[in-house]
């Protein structure tokens, strides 16, 4: 390449870049794009309520206990001795 071939290159990816830039300012974020309406979040405290008492309370079933269903003590239940 000639180094006049180099210099019409550059000038023009820099004309094309400074046009794209500006194109997709106008097209892409238009002023009413840039405003955007919010919810605001209510402030956490450090108070906590109390749960329930109705589900939470000393007579409740506690789903973490260990369940057995039946006296087998068989270690291959499903007869994998084989």
């Amino acid at each position: 390449m000639k180094q006049k071939d180099i210099a019409t290159i550059a000038i023009i990816a820099v004309v094309s870049g400074v046009l794209s830039f500006l194109i997709s300012n106008k097209i892409f974020v238009t002023p009413s794009n840039r405003q955007q309406n919010v919810e605001q979040v209510d402030v956490i405290t450090a108070d906590f309520q109390a749960p329930s008492e109705k589900y939470f309370n000393s007579s409740s079933v506690n789903p973490a206990q260990s369940v057995q269903i039946g006296d087998s003590n068989n270690i291959s239940p499903f007869g994998s001795d084989q």
